[in-house]
C-alpha cells in the first residue's frame, strides 16, 4: 500500500494573475506557500484536508470535466460573501435530492467549482453508533 502524507490538486490557469485574484482575494483561500518568481510563479492555497496548486501557464482552459468540491459550513453565507465580492454565481444553493446543499460557480478559465454544504444529519456526516 502507498502511504499518502499529502494531497494537493494542480491547476495550470491560462491568466496566473487573474486566477490567483480570483483563488486568492475573492474565494479568501490562505496562502499555504509560494514558489517562483514572476507571473507564472507557484502560489498554493490550503483547502480544507489538501491543497491547491496553481503554477505555470496553460495554453487553454483546463478539461470541462474536472471539478473542485469544496465544503463550505454554509453555503447560503458563502453565497452571500461571494456574491458582495464579485463572484459570478452560476447557480444559487439548492438543496440536491441526495441531501446535499449545492452552490455552483466558476474559475476566470470556466473550471466548475461546487460548493457544498453537508447538513448535520447527512449519511457524509452522521454515523449512529459512531
Amino acid at each position: 500500500m502507498v502511504q499518502v502524507l499529502s494531497s494537493r490538486t494542480l491547476i495550470r490557469p491560462t491568466d496566473p494573475d487573474r486566477s490567483r485574484d480570483f483563488y486568492g482575494e475573492r474565494l479568501g483561500l490562505a496562502v499555504a506557500r509560494e514558489f517562483g518568481t514572476g507571473p507564472e510563479r507557484g502560489t498554493v492555497y490550503f483547502l480544507g484536508g489538501g491543497f491547491l496548486e496553481l503554477s505555470g501557464r496553460a495554453p487553454t482552459p483546463p478539461d470541462p470535466s474536472l471539478r473542485l468540491w469544496l465544503q463550505v459550513p454554509d453555503a447560503a453565507a458563502a453565497h452571500e460573501e461571494l456574491r458582495a465580492k464579485g463572484v459570478e454565481i452560476v447557480r444559487p444553493p439548492v438543496k440536491e435530492p441526495w441531501g446535499l446543499v449545492e452552490m455552483w460557480i466558476a474559475d476566470p478559465d470556466g473550471l466548475p467549482i461546487v460548493l457544498v454544504e453537508v447538513p448535520a444529519d447527512h449519511p457524509i456526516r452522521y454515523r449512529p453508533g459512531i
